[in-house]
């Protein structure tokens, strides 16, 4: 359990997109006779219960296919190509950076391998809708060993909506996590108000003071906390200093409202917090910049087992938020309800835009009014590394202008109403 800072943290530390908090669900199974293939999301790790026997066997905590048989009496075994598979529908679009495939307690029923590739298809689409999709390889087909969390680093930066991960040729696997960075669509929170410092509109708890009891990432996550356990806690305190958490909101907006939850911290409830803002917009580095901080709630006393809700008059725009917490103790939620400013709208969907596959950038921007040969050259300019960039990008499509500037003005248009630029 650190309690160190840690800006390089490895991909596990990482949101889970294909957490069912998040909204994730199995859309499609090709097999899972033994165990459902829905277990691969349950949150809590693997258990497993000897001599537990149902009608199909011993009841496993995990996906288990059938076992596999060849085609006839002369060729009893799988071929090499056979597998089953399961697709994952992400709880919320994002880049991911690692897979953890978990064989636990699968010991002589695990695969021999396993591949997953991911699809970005947009919208609620049915498994045939998926089934046609063009799927791209995240992890080539690898070896498994049983009773084991294999974790594999992804180096692909495109926006995914969806996974697909293959067993060769059967067996079980337990659990599935995919972690990652979520991306919104900014189409889907223009003109909203909503949690700024939510995991599932991309806010991350990027450093903490302490996490030895649990994890700050538990701060911004989904839901209520049912328990104590699902909260951030650190440890006591034996110095005059205090605790604190960092958090990087999901775009630059303006912070109206606060809610510091110290639900179910009965007896290690904070005796005070404050929150601090930090404007990262024009390039500082809020890690590093200790005078660019500003206050956004003074010190406040707090209660135990409390829901405390605070209207903010910030006057400026926030990007990264610090909660303080005086002199240690625990949090359940940490809420930020807000909106995006319009710098910050513009900055997140230059972000999507890049990220995005070329074909749904090209009909996004043909959605936005450009002409299908302008989205198509725009598109292909990517990536666009700032607002100057995209804007140098718009002003080069062909055909030029004429005397009256028609295709410049429903340019500006389409680019504004998707970009911001």
């Amino acid at each position: 359990m650190s309690t160190v800072n840690t800006p390089s943290a490895p991909f596990t530390e990482l949101v889970n997109l294909a957490s069912r908090l998040l909204g994730a669900g199995v859309v499609a199974t090709n097999e899972d006779t033994f165990a459902d293939a829905e277990n691969l999301l349950v949150a809590k790790p693997a258990e497993f219960r000897a001599h537990t026997f149902g009608h199909k066997g011993q009841i496993m905590d995990g996906w288990e296919s059938k076992r596999r048989r060849g085609v006839s009496a002369e060729q009893p075994h799988p071929t090499d190509e056979d597998h089953d598979w399961t697709i994952v529908r992400l709880g919320v679009g994002g880049v991911v950076r690692g897979l953890v495939v978990d064989t636990a307690h699968f010991t002589g029923n695990y695969p021999e391998s396993a591949s997953v590739e991911a699809a970005a298809v947009p919208g609620h689409p049915s498994p045939e809708e998926l089934a046609a999709a063009e799927w791209v390889e995240l992890l080539p087909r690898t070896p498994l060993q049983g009773d084991t969390a294999h974790e594999f680093a992804v180096d692909n930066g495109t926006r995914f909506t969806h996974v697909r991960l293959n067993i060769f040729p059967d067996g079980g696997v337990a659990r599935l996590r995919v972690h990652g960075e979520v991306l919104p669509d900014p189409r889907e929170l223009d003109g909203l108000t909503f949690d700024l410092a939510a995991q599932e509109y991309g806010g991350v708890a990027e450093a903490a003071s302490d996490r030895y009891f649990s994890s700050p990432h538990n701060l911004n996550a989904p839901g209520r906390a049912s328990v104590m356990g699902e909260g951030w806690e650190t440890r006591r305190r034996r110095d005059k200093a205090n605790d604190w958490v960092q958090i990087a909101l999901a775009g630059g907006g303006e912070v109206l409202a606060a809610e510091v939850d110290t639900t179910h911290f009965v007896a290690n409830a904070p005796g005070w917090a404050d929150l601090t803002g930090y404007d990262a917009s024009a390039g500082g580095d809020p890690s590093e910049d200790r005078e660019g901080w500003f206050e956004i709630l003074p010190r406040t006393r707090l209660q135990p087992d409390t829901r405390h809700r605070f209207r903010l008059d910030v006057g400026r725009p926030v990007t990264h938020v610090r909660i303080n917490v005086h002199p240690d103790g625990g949090l359940a939620r940490l809420r930020l309800t807000g909106r995006l400013t319009e710098a910050g709208r513009a900055a997140l969907a230059l972000r999507w835009f890049n990220a995005v596959p070329a074909a749904e950038a090209v009909a996004a921007l043909a959605e936005a009014g450009l002409a299908a040969d302008e989205a198509a050259a725009l598109a292909a300019a990517r990536p666009l590394a700032d607002q100057a960039t995209a804007a140098a990008a718009v002003a080069a499509l062909r055909p030029a202008d004429g005397p009256d500037g028609e295709h410049s003005s429903r340019r500006r248009s389409a680019t504004w109403r998707l970009l911001g630029i």
